[in-house]
């Protein structure tokens, strides 16, 4: 439980049960009350075109997950179960007793177990293209047994990427790199480079790194590949948004040609699983957004107003 949340303005730094502190943005705002949640890597400076069209009508809060932006990394390893625990402790802080969680990417992923294991504070959920890499059989086409020989791959890439020093001057190239995919996507470079500096930490030896570190960043990963979400969804008693990027990730520098062909045989495969889980579950709706992954960042009207009339009355 949470013990204390520290004002700082807009900013409030809470407190979660292993010590850890946690850093909220407060968009301030009046209804009901929406928990927003950022994708790995990323921070709250995501939400902070789509917050404030949010809380014409709602309360708005946003968290930096632990180990980002600047959220402690805290004693335990990042697991969901300890960011379940994370959202209850800022909810519990803020005096906010019923919120609906809205996450991108690794944050939807939280929502929807936020959406479990917080039956008392979390009536509804929303889940904005967080799908992780899922499971073999879901990429449309393909050898189950390649696909799972190209995840592990794909993992290993994706943790020697993660939390890697570099030097101070190189920054400005870093943040050009950054700013330069962001442009492509019509996202203002801005709004990008604020993303950047709130992620960055000191390597101890005069460099700098992009958090989450090397450690969390592997944790996250294997929290990541650990979670049959649609063993989750079926099981959902509570309403749930799931949002599906419709347009491809633009080509990145550096990643393995073949990832592009994986990532289309999965997109095939979420697309079919998604239309099956919303004709057969309740409580789940699916919604398609004219974006990338990086929908929150592209599209922020249309997002706001996608969870705007989604969590209307909740």
């Amino acid at each position: 439980m949470t013990r204390s949340a520290r004002d700082t303005g807009r900013d409030l730094v809470c407190e979660a049960g292993d010590g850890a502190e946690l850093a909220v943005r407060d968009h301030g705002g009046a209804g009901t009350a929406l928990l927003l949640l950022h994708g790995a890597g990323r921070t709250l400076m995501d939400w902070e075109r789509v917050a404030p069209l949010l809380a014409t009508g709602h309360r708005v809060l946003a968290l930096d997950l632990r180990g980002h932006g600047r959220s402690g990394d805290g004693a335990v390893p990042w697991t969901f179960e300890t960011a379940v625990e994370d959202v209850r402790a800022v909810l519990t802080a803020c005096g906010i007793p019923r919120a609906v969680v809205v996450g991108h990417s690794l944050g939807g992923m939280v929502a929807v177990r936020c959406l479990e294991a917080l039956a008392d504070l979390v009536p509804a959920a929303v889940n904005l293209d967080g799908h992780g890499m899922g499971r073999p059989e879901q990429y449309a086409g393909l050898d189950p047994d390649r696909v799972r020989e190209r995840l592990a791959e794909a993992r290993q890439f994706a943790e020697e990427a993660g939390g890697r020093p570099f030097d101070a001057a190189a920054l400005a190239g870093v943040i050009g790199y950054q700013t330069g995919m962001a442009a492509e996507l019509g996202i203002p470079a801005d709004v990008m480079e604020a993303g950047v500096r709130r992620s960055l930490a000191e390597a101890g030896d005069g460099r700098l790194f992009l958090r989450p570190g090397r450690r969390q960043a592997g944790e996250v990963q294997t929290a990541m590949a650990g979670l049959d979400l649609f063993g989750r969804y079926r099981n959902v008693s509570r309403p749930l948004l799931i949002a599906r990027a419709l347009r491809p990730n633009p080509p990145v520098p550096g990643v393995p040609s073949w990832f592009d062909d994986l990532m289309a045989a999965y997109t095939e495969g979420l697309r079919h699983d998604l239309a099956e889980l919303a004709r057969t579950q309740p409580h789940v709706t699916v919604a398609g957004v004219d974006a990338t992954h990086a929908m929150v960042l592209e599209r922020p009207v249309e997002i706001a107003e996608l969870v705007a009339t989604f969590a209307a009355g909740r």
